[in-house]
């Protein structure tokens, strides 16, 4: 009896327990973003209510009924409880499953241990309403035993990485001759870093850090699978979302090149101030060896007001600020991709690109600066870019059901999101857009969206917002722009949005896909 008691129990904690360490990974295994997290969605204790009302009601059974009739009851009552959330758990799907690392299954290791202790302790107290309360524990615990879990598994966590770590840099080490290109920058960075694969490419056996191995075990597990002898430059991103991480991966990668691509209130929350953000990213120039080379976006005015105290030598490009190295010019787009004129000194280039918007230009930019430095011809250079394929989600244009779609569902952030609009604006037919709008932007974030709806009137006929909460600052844009409120539709999940479009689309519409938040931040 008292085994099957146990598996009740067991059953009751797997959805809670799933759930938790699902929200714990996307929040990057950090106690700190993960206790941000659960503050702003208490709520999500509601999803355990059956299993809570099936313990309440199998106490009151247990304590009506003597003898094992009411203690039968009160387990079936449980185990229906638990039943039913792992088939509303089958039918349900995310933007971004849990993904069952090798960590998260020492994680689920560790949370089973604790499980079978509490469900020993729970069946076998010596009141009569103790299986019952198990299973309202059960129900609950999961959300808190992350923070017990995550202390339990630091040690261990923290020794493993450091092998995989010290075993990346020894075969950095030991590859000599290899050209490193570290790009930052609150955003651009995945983009200017395909952007920058492109071209080098053409002349060099070049790698790339694939998808957003932004992190020290990104690099760490690129370094350690994909790194061959044979490679000749490295295109590493370097990203960071507090004090001291860009500090860490250029003591980790030493960079010969660094891009620095923008500076802006990215991640504010975990920064705590713009100042921080600043000082941190450019920790990639100033940590830079003086033999090397700093490039910088002189359109971004926090980039361009730093002042520099590393001896190394920085080239700088832009689209708007004059008197750069590299300055693009006379940009033009259709629904074929854009075209621009770059000027270097007295040279001026002409570009064709099947890429969309200023924020890929200024990537195009950078990457030509590299490859310069690196001897690569503008003709080869010229090649590589009107050839690169469109970077996925960053104002990808593509045919989703035979209509016309721009992707720039990756992460969006102001100055990302005002140049998507700028695309959208000069599109075809109805302009629609679809977006959760912005988040990590500490408290300017209901700010930043705010602006971000005003941004819309005049570009965008059509506005979905996903998630009436997190969107409600950019429905306060939207009004005060005099943007008619009839064409805004405001809906609970991407699939609602998707079947509000299905629903009205026109061949000749465009719909740009701004943002695509993971499950933690839908709401």
């Amino acid at each position: 009896m008292r085994l099957a008691g146990i598996a009740v129990l067991l059953l009751c904690a797997l959805i809670p327990t799933k759930h938790a360490l699902h929200m714990f990974q996307q929040n990057r295994y950090e106690l700190t973003r993960y206790t941000a997290w659960l503050k702003q969605n208490i709520k999500v204790l509601w999803e355990s209510m059956p299993v809570v009302w099936a313990g309440v009601i199998g106490a009151a059974v247990m304590f009506l009924m003597s003898g094992s009739t009411g203690a039968l009851i009160a387990a079936a009552a449980a185990a229906a409880a638990g039943g039913v959330q792992i088939l509303k758990e089958r039918s349900r799907t995310y933007i971004k499953p849990l993904v069952y690392t090798d960590r998260v299954k020492r994680q689920i290791a560790v949370m089973v241990v604790l499980y079978l202790n509490l469900a020993l302790f729970f069946t076998g107290v010596g009141f009569r309403g103790g299986f019952a309360l198990g299973v309202i524990a059960m129900a609950v615990l999961p959300w808190l035993l992350i923070y017990l879990m995550s202390w339990i598994t630091s040690p261990i966590e923290k020794s493993v990485q450091n092998w995989y770590l010290n075993d990346a840099k020894r075969i950095l080490r030991e590859h000599t001759g290899l050209k490193i290109v570290g790009i930052t920058g609150s955003y651009g960075k995945t983009s200017t870093k395909n952007v920058m694969q492109a071209v080098l490419s053409e002349q060099f056996n070049s790698l790339m850090t694939p998808a957003s191995y932004n992190t020290p075990m990104g690099i760490t597990r690129t370094v350690r699978e994909m790194l061959k002898p044979i490679h000749q430059v490295f295109v590493c991103e370097m990203g960071a979302d507090k004090v001291g991480d860009i500090t860490e991966l250029m003591e980790f990668v030493h960079p010969q090149i660094g891009v620095v691509t923008s500076i802006g209130p990215q991640h504010l929350q975990t920064f705590g101030s713009q100042e921080n953000i600043t000082r941190e990213k450019m920790q990639m120039i100033e940590m830079l060896p003086e033999d090397g080379l700093g490039i910088l976006n002189y359109d971004n005015e926090l980039i361009r007001s730093w002042n520099t105290r590393n001896k190394v030598r920085t080239v700088t490009y832009s689209i708007d600020y004059e008197g750069t190295d590299y300055h693009a010019s006379d940009i033009s787009y259709s629904p074929a991709g854009s075209s621009f004129t770059v000027q270097n000194g007295s040279e001026k280039i002409q570009f064709q690109t099947k890429l969309l918007g200023k924020l890929n230009i200024l990537n195009i930019l950078s990457a030509i600066a590299t490859a310069r430095y690196l001897g690569v011809d503008w003709k080869i250079i010229q090649r590589a870019v009107r050839a690169m394929k469109q970077v996925e989600h960053r104002l990808e244009q593509k045919k989703i059901n035979g209509y016309n779609f721009i992707d720039d569902a990756f992460n969006a952030n102001p100055s990302g999101a005002a140049m998507a609009l700028e695309v959208l604006s000069g599109m075809p037919g109805t302009r629609w857009i679809v977006t959760p709008g912005m988040i990590d932007l500490g408290e300017r974030q209901s700010e930043l969206n705010r602006a971000f709806g005003k941004q819309m009137c005049g570009k965008a006929d059509e506005v979905i917002l996903v998630g009436v909460q997190q969107t409600q600052p950019i429905t306060d844009g939207l009004m005060e722009s005099g943007f008619d409120m009839q064409h805004v539709h405001v809906v609970d999940t991407v699939k609602e949005a998707f079947a509000y479009l299905w629903a009205n689309l026109e061949r000749e519409d465009t719909v740009l896909l701004e943002n695509d938040l993971p499950d933690a931040f839908n709401k």
